[in-house]
């Protein structure tokens, strides 16, 4: 073999080595691109899985909190047109019994008494139906309901009672006020039986797209992780009512230290 021949065949070589190394690079480069596009792709498809799921989750804390509202308003609107009507119709019979019989002194005391359990039962299922649907809130809107609200807990529970609202003059959607309501009357019920509290402040802020709730006692307070070990149907709905709107809630108690709550709703 000559000496031009061997130069050529080297060449040759080289240019082969180069050409597998240009190959292989280019292999290991699209198979680079294509493991990162399979993972891009993977988290795309994971990231749908996790947003129809959180759909999901919203519709169906959707039904269930308004399948609840439903009930409610359902049911007070019998109270108040069923059982409130026939107490009503009750206490005018007893009133005309009054009127029409002559009664003993004994007898009136006896039918007094009578006449006041009736008033006091009437009352009591007024309350029962307002805090299953509170006329307030169907009437005037999510903030005179909360003052309505307020002072008829203040009043029934000798416990002092703040309200104070902030921020936008501007009215919440319909099933943002119901929620809204919902949340500090949990809070709020909860205070008065638990916290042994003498003092509570409510506060609602409205932003031009958020929701800010801050409900704080002088209470007896509590170890947070009760709450986080809490089965609690209470607990739980405002847990949903926060998720449905996309919230958040920061509690900070301690015992012998009250409790604040501080939630945030985009709504």
């Amino acid at each position: 073999m000559t000496v031009k021949q061997k130069s050529l065949l080297n060449n040759v070589f080289i240019a082969s080595i180069i050409g597998l190394l240009v190959l292989g690079y280019l292999g290991f480069t699209n198979f680079k691109k294509g493991q990162q596009l399979a993972k891009q792709q993977q988290a795309i498809q994971d990231q749908k899985i996790i947003e129809l799921e959180k759909t999901r989750q919203l519709n169906s804390i959707d039904a269930m909190l308004k399948g609840q509202e439903e009930e409610r308003s359902r049911i007070a609107k019998d109270l108040h047109d069923g059982v409130g009507s026939l107490l009503s119709g009750t206490k005018m019979s007893f009133m005309n019994v009054k009127e029409a019989v002559v009664l003993s002194s004994e007898n009136r005391i006896l039918f007094e008494k009578s006449l006041a359990m009736l008033d006091n039962t009437i009352g009591d299922l007024r309350k029962v139906a307002q805090n299953l649907m509170p006329e307030a809130l169907v009437k005037f809107g999510l903030q005179e309901a909360l003052r309505d609200f307020c002072d008829s807990i203040q009043s029934s529970s000798g416990i002092k009672l703040r309200y104070q609202q902030f921020g936008e003059n501007r009215k919440l959607n319909n099933t943002a006020e119901v929620f809204t309501y919902r949340i500090i009357q949990e809070l709020v019920n909860n205070a008065v039986k638990h916290a042994e509290a003498t003092e509570i402040m409510v506060q609602l802020s409205l932003g031009k797209s958020k929701t800010s709730i801050a409900v704080e006692d002088n209470g007896k307070g509590f170890d947070k992780k009760m709450l986080e070990d809490s089965k609690g149907v209470g607990q739980a709905n405002i847990n949903y009512r926060v998720q449905y709107f996309n919230g958040t809630c920061d509690v900070v108690t301690s015992p012998d230290k009250g409790t604040s709550v501080n939630i945030e709703l985009i709504a």
